[in-house]
């Protein structure tokens, strides 16, 4: 909120639907306006409006279905133009198994005679059961310590191997008699899971003193500014779908086609094995390091039905844009933690409070910039508008994104304030004349950007009431600018010089952007003689939550 919220969002502007602001509503009751600039100014209906949204949210949806739709790939034993046949499950309903749980530090496993890495032996499950197990609800549940090898506390991976056969049968392909490839179900993943540490090496900036442990900082001086960790958690989750569902191979829809095994020759399906770690919290793991001697591990094996496996499958998957990097999915691992945690913890109608909340405030947010593209591009005449405090909103804007840039916040509301300061650049254009001056060019070859009023602006009396504004502002707020910026230079540690400066400037704004609204509040009062305000509704919340900020 804050990102939008410092005076210039409480400047005397119209209301939503393009009326003049109180000096010229005073104006208007005296002189009626010409019917061709009423029917200029005339907004869509509601119906027009929830058109457009829709068409908005059509695109949206095809843009994204066309980036996340995979290639199909083609059966090379089917002929051209033939119709595809659906294949069946290789495990029928009700089929006898056995489940072997092999743990190594190798990604593929070929040791199935070494009796030490077998975790767990769990005979005569039955497929799509849900009555039998320790609870009567089909799950069964196993716990064990692993002895950690020097390679594992070395930042070592270590794997887990299921196998699901048929019941007489082994996963041992060497067998001979025993194993069969139709009668086997094979999974990997790697059970411990890797984490970027980030040392950030603030100091206060004029002795060169800092607070950090300094065991953190050799760390950060041997490692860099980024160390990867091996992590640990002690609980998953063996899911099997119980799904018999005629898959159509090369027409399984994303992301479910991830998971959906089909076998080269005879066509058919292997039963789907899914590692299920969607609660586990991210706060409960723990680095594996020197000091551990042992690793608990506890495996639960459950059925899955194929809609709770379809809610699991598309909360996990990874988005198809790749060039997010690392650090985003970092951030939206986070992101479900906070999500995770309040299905958990919170009271239900409190979760649903929470929910409607949120709803609301993403309508607000989406009128909000709504409401301000459309009302600054059918604006003609800049009377009771200060041009000063948009120049300024670009100022605060583009400190709010270098701060969160600087500081890595979360990708989307990276996004947020980015889109807000392009619109903030485009208000420039319609409150400035801003042309290119080829004649004046910046060192002989950039052409020179030239800023001028216009005439609506500089004609009127609000420019007077403007400059007085930021006049009686800058009294007040130039001291206290001074007074944070030794404040913070004392007493707060920053990585640098850079940094200061944009940590001053943020919590400056965000500290005293309140006073803002009250004084060009105060100032456009005078201009209009205790005329009532009109504002849009996004200027109007943005000050409310601005008085509400600090």
């Amino acid at each position: 909120l804050y990102s939008n919220c410092v005076y210039h969002k409480c400047s005397v502007q119209v209301s939503s639907n393009g009326a003049a602001a109180s000096g010229q509503v005073a104006q208007i009751g005296a002189t009626a306006q010409d019917p061709q600039q009423q029917q200029q100014q005339q907004q869509p209906n509601a119906w027009q409006v929830i058109k457009g949204v829709l068409f908005r949210i059509f695109i949206i949806w095809a843009i994204s279905s066309w980036f996340r739709r995979g290639p199909s790939t083609p059966d090379p034993n089917t002929p051209a133009g033939a119709p595809r046949v659906p294949s069946r499950n290789l495990f029928p309903k009700d089929t006898l198994m056995d489940l072997y749980v092999y743990i190594s530090e190798n990604e593929i496993f070929t040791d199935f005679n070494n009796t030490e890495v077998l975790f767990w032996y769990q005979q005569d499950l039955v497929y799509g059961d849900w009555t039998t197990g320790e609870s009567g609800d089909g799950c069964y549940e196993h716990y064990l310590e692993l002895g950690l090898s020097e390679s594992v506390k070395q930042n070592g991976s270590i794997y887990i191997h299921i196998y699901f056969t048929k019941s007489g049968f082994h996963p041992d392909p060497k067998r001979k008699g025993q194993y069969r490839r139709l009668s086997t179900v094979h999974a990997t993943r790697m059970l411990n899971k890797y984490k970027r540490r980030k040392f950030l090496k603030t100091k206060n900036l004029l002795t060169g003193e800092t607070e950090a442990d300094p065991e953190m900082i050799k760390r950060a001086e041997s490692h860099g500014p980024v160390e990867i960790i091996s992590h640990w958690h002690p609980n998953l989750t063996i899911n099997m779908v119980d799904d018999h569902t005629a898959w159509v191979k090369g027409s399984v829809p994303p992301p479910l086609d991830q998971h959906v095994k089909f076998d080269a020759v005879s066509g058919d399906y292997y039963p789907i094995v899914y590692f299920n770690d969607y609660w586990n919290l991210q706060k409960d793991y723990y680095p594996i390091n020197e000091t551990l001697q042992n690793l608990p591990l506890r495996l639960t094996y459950c059925p899955l039905s194929l809609w709770r496996w379809q809610l699991y499958a598309a909360q996990s998957a990874r988005s198809p844009w790749n060039f997010l990097g690392e650090d985003t999915y970092e951030q939206s691992d986070e992101d479900q933690d906070s999500v995770k945690v309040a299905l958990l913890e919170t009271n239900p109608y409190l979760l649903g409070l929470t929910i409607v909340v949120s709803i609301v405030h993403s309508i607000f947010e989406f009128l909000a910039f709504k409401n301000d593209i459309q009302f600054w591009n059918s604006r003609q005449s800049l009377e009771g508008l200060s041009v000063r405090s948009i120049i300024f909103g670009v100022f605060q804007s583009l400190v709010v994104l270098l701060y969160i840039l600087d500081n890595e916040t979360n990708f989307v509301v990276q996004v947020s304030v980015f889109i807000g300061l392009l619109i903030d650049f485009w208000k420039i254009t319609k409150v400035m004349d801003v042309r290119l001056d080829r004649e004046n060019r910046i060192a002989g070859i950039v052409p020179r950007l030239t800023f001028k009023d216009k005439s609506t602006y500089v004609e009127s009396s609000t420019k007077i009431y403007d400059d007085m504004a930021f006049k009686y502002l800058s009294w007040l707020l130039y001291p206290l600018f001074g007074c944070y910026a030794v404040y913070s230079l004392l007493y707060v540690e920053h990585k640098g010089w850079y940094s200061w400066v944009l940590s001053m400037l943020y919590g400056f704004l965000l500290t005293f952007g309140k006073y803002n609204c009250t004084f060009v509040m105060a100032a456009f009062s005078l201009q209009f003689k205790s005329n009532i305000v009109l504002f849009t509704s996004q200027e109007l919340l943005i000050c409310i939550f601005g008085f509400l900020k600090v």
